[in-house]
Formats: C-alpha cells, structure tokens, sequence
C-alpha cells in the first residue's frame, strides 16, 4: 500500500467523487481511478463504492483508518524533523448537534489559534457518532458510548441534562384543565404533538415510555438544534430541549417544564483513535476543558462486587 494509494482513498471517501477528490489533489480523475484499482489490486478487494456520493466498502473502512492515521503521524514526524513548516492535517471529528449548539463552541475558538490542523466537523447524533470511528471516517467523536472502539480510548465528559418542555399555548389546546398550561396536567399524551431532531432521536419517546405510553404520537422532524427549540416556542409540539439552551424562558413562563416527566441525563464521552499524536491530544484538551466547564459531572459508576 503505497501513500499516494491511501491519500487517494481519503480524497475520494471525503470528496465524495473521483472528480473532486482529482481537484483537491491536483491530478487527473484517471490517476485518481488508477491510484484506487491499484488499492484494490494490492488488497484483493474493492475499497469504494462507486456511485454518488463515493462511499467506502467494510475493507475500504479498514483501510481508511489507516489511511488517517498515517498522514496525521506523517505531518507530525516531518514537523518534528524540521522539514519545512507544519502541514494543516484534516481532522474529522464527529460531535452531535445540541453539542456543537452549546457547550462545543469554545473548542471552535482554541481551533482558530492552530496553524496546523484543519477541522472535519460531523454532525451526528450522540448515540451512533461510534459508527464514524469504526468506519474510518471521524479520528475522534464526542458520542453517549462508553464502550471503547476498536483500537480507540475513551474518557468521561460529563452530562448533558435534557428538560421536556412545551409552550404554554400548545399544553391549552390539548389540555383537558387549567392544570395543563402549568406543567401538563391532565393530557393525553398519546395525542400531542412531539418533536424530534430526526428518525435517530428517541429522547422524547423514551419519556414516553416511562409514563407506560405504548403508542407514538404525532411527531414533527426539525433536524437542527436551534431550529428545534423555535419549534417548541412556537408550540409545534413539545420537545426534549438541552439545559443549556434555555434562557430565562422557564422563569418568565413563556415555556412550561412538563412535571410529569423526568429530565434525562445524557452522559457525553470523548473517543479517540490510541496514537500518539500531539494535535490529538491538543484537541482531546480543548474539547476536556470545554466539558469541564459547562457540562453536569457525570454520575459516579457504581463498583462492582
């Protein structure tokens, strides 16, 4: 597996196409394809998926982890022997979008001040931001998995509290008493409208759930955080909403904390591939004391025995 085979594989994977990974590297889309087949010839296995967009096969995932790593390390060693200045190397990382929202934001400002790193920002939902570090495509995530991937470590962040809350117009019209524009006394809550960021989002049926609710009610997508709580101030339907989101909206009543249900803890833990990479551990640095400082601790893990 030569270098310009594995950057050909990143380029088509990130591009999405032969034609725009050949423009980010400045060859033709045919030395791009031979650089693939040639891949593929020295594995014995096809490694993209040709369509559109590109994507890679389980073999291709393999390889493109690899592939990430060697040019992240490649860019530290040749800034280490002083060969020239410091390449900006991609990095992508996976972080959900109520993170990114909130409490990610000054990990953003620490980036800006790095000359040598270019940021991949993937927004995925925090329950399966694993699935890009198994496939190749995040070098490290902000994910709701404790459970380390293959080859990868994992820390603790702290937890993001979710608050279920509606706007006190939605509770009257579907309230069966006064009681129900305080808190949500008195509905039927199989037939009130809910929100959901998309068809990964569960937080809302879970509460759901543990009222013994055994049917989805009607359920709006809004796939984006401040799109979502719009949504529920304007009483599109009610919605689990992140703590940190909220202003003084509960205080002056222009949103209702919904008493029937619990606020969820969602406990956010960081994954990295294991490599000893600086502009990782730089990162994982930022993203730690960005945790540190608006994030819940995270509940203690009880001991075994």
């Amino acid at each position: 597996m030569h270098l310009e085979h594995l950057r050909a594989l990143t380029a088509v994977v990130d591009e999405e196409s032969f034609e725009a990974a050949a423009d980010l590297l400045r060859i033709s889309p045919s030395a791009v394809s031979q650089r693939i087949k040639a891949l593929e010839a020295s594995v014995g296995q096809v490694v993209v998926r040709r369509g559109s967009p590109c994507t890679p096969t389980d073999a291709g995932a393999v390889l493109l982890r690899t592939a990430r790593q060697v040019q992240l390390l490649e860019a530290e060693a040749r800034h280490a022997l002083g060969l020239g200045a410091a390449d900006r190397t991609v990095t992508p990382v996976a972080v959900n979008a109520d993170s990114l929202a909130t409490w990610f934001a000054p990990v953003l400002g620490e980036a800006a001040g790095w000359t040598d790193t270019v940021l991949d920002l993937r927004v995925e939902d925090q329950d399966h931001s694993s699935r890009l570090l198994r496939g190749g495509e995040a070098l490290a995530a902000v994910t709701s998995d404790p459970a380390p991937v293959g080859g990868c470590r994992v820390e603790p962040l702290g937890a993001m509290r979710y608050l279920p809350v509606a706007a006190p117009g939605l509770l009257r019209r579907w309230g069966a008493g006064p009681a129900a524009a305080t808190g949500g006394a008195g509905l039927d809550w199989g037939r009130v409208p809910v929100l959901r960021f998309n068809g990964k989002d569960d937080l809302q049926l879970r509460a759901l759930r543990a009222l013994g609710l055994d049917r989805s009610p009607p359920a709006h997508t809004v796939p984006s955080s401040e799109a979502f709580l719009a949504a529920v101030r304007a009483g599109l339907g009610w919605g689990m909403v992140p703590e940190l989101q909220l202003g003084a909206e509960l205080a002056d009543g222009s949103l209702v904390l919904l008493a029937e249900h619990a606020p969820e803890d969602v406990v956010l833990h960081w994954q990295t591939w294991t490599l000893a990479s600086g502009r990782l551990d730089r990162l994982a640095a930022a993203v730690r004391d960005a945790a540190r400082r608006r994030l819940r601790p995270a509940p203690a893990v009880p001991s075994g025995g």
